[in-house]
């Protein structure tokens, strides 16, 4: 009977997470029916490539609905921070340093978010949604609005440079989502991640400096946002202040479609992974077979729901769920 319930209490930590691999293996299975171009290395390579930057930003903002909060910022941060590393060395910095005072400064908005949420109990939607436009703000008036263009291939080489048959943001995303999933489950920053989101007030009592880890949780955030703003401006050669439009609402639907849980207190960074990959290969999927992109979002759009629908009546009909860590 133990070995009994110890199985089920195990496959409700990790329904969402089989679930979704399921999910991944049929439309990868069905869509190899439907082309001879899907299987093939190249296209996969595209696949990997396209979702490595949603892996790298989203499992900061798993971090953060973890705690049961948000972060809208995120696009765009990583618009600033890709302006800030393009200024740089176009005033002369090394790429070295170009890309550290880059990274400093999403960690910088992440901070400000953390100190407004958790040091005045502001709620977080208002707080990011003010953030994101005063960070396309900084970026548009740092570029006057024109794109900044032309870097050494030292740089270029973060987005488009080879490691053997991978590329330096499929790493980069590799790195950051195995990290990501030490922290969460294994250290103590992540189970006080996972119990702000459960019970705050539990924490406090216990005299836990909760806002500290508030704040650390969303400069976390600003952090890989920052990194992605490295990638995608090493892809493009170009800085351009509008990019990451929509970053954010990718980022959370990988992060709710992998299992983590809204409300907080329950989250999982293999289930992010996952989702971004099944994102990726849904998006490329129905490009190949030329479906047009208004109904890729529609079709990326109603998934999402239905995930969400199945998540919270599970989690509604469970006997009491309590911070669950994946």
């Amino acid at each position: 009977m133990k070995q009994f319930n110890r199985f089920l209490l195990i496959w409700d930590q990790k329904f969402s997470q089989i679930l979704l691999g399921l999910v991944l293996f049929t439309t990868v299975f069905l869509l190899s029916l439907a082309s001879p171009f899907f299987m093939t290395w190249d296209n996969w390579r595209n696949i990997l490539d396209q979702s490595a930057l949603q892996v790298i930003i989203a499992v900061g903002m798993t971090f953060v609905i973890c705690t049961g909060g948000i972060d809208l910022s995120v696009g765009s941060v990583t618009a600033l921070s890709g302006v800030c590393m393009a200024a740089a060395m176009h005033a002369g910095v090394s790429v070295e340093m170009a890309v550290f005072g880059g990274i400093v400064a999403g960690a910088f908005v992440g901070m400000s978010n953390g100190l407004l949420v958790s040091r005045l109990n502001l709620n977080p939607f208002i707080v990011t949604l003010g953030t994101m436009a005063v960070a396309r703000g900084v970026a548009l008036i740092i570029t006057k609005g024109i794109p900044i263009y032309g870097f050494s291939r030292e740089f270029t080489w973060w987005g488009n440079g080879h490691i053997g048959p991978l590329n330096p943001p499929m790493l980069t995303a590799v790195f950051i989502a195995l990290l990501g999933a030490l922290v969460l489950n294994k250290t103590k920053l992540g189970y006080y991640t996972l119990a702000l989101g459960g019970n705050e007030e539990a924490l406090r009592r216990s005299g836990v400096a909760y806002k500290l880890y508030k704040l650390i949780v969303y400069t976390i955030c600003g952090i890989t946002a920052a990194i992605g703003g490295l990638v995608v401006t090493a892809r493009l050669n170009t800085a351009e202040p509008l990019a990451g439009s929509m970053f954010e609402l990718d980022a959370i639907a990988a992060v709710v479609l992998g299992g983590t849980d809204m409300k907080g207190g329950r989250g999982s960074i293999t289930g992010t992974v996952t989702a971004c990959l099944l994102l990726g290969v849904l998006r490329n999927g129905l490009t190949i077979l030329s479906i047009p992109s208004y109904y890729q979002q529609l079709a990326i759009g109603v998934i999402i729901l239905v995930a969400i629908i199945i998540s919270e009546l599970r989690l509604k009909n469970a006997p009491g769920h309590g911070n669950i860590i994946h």
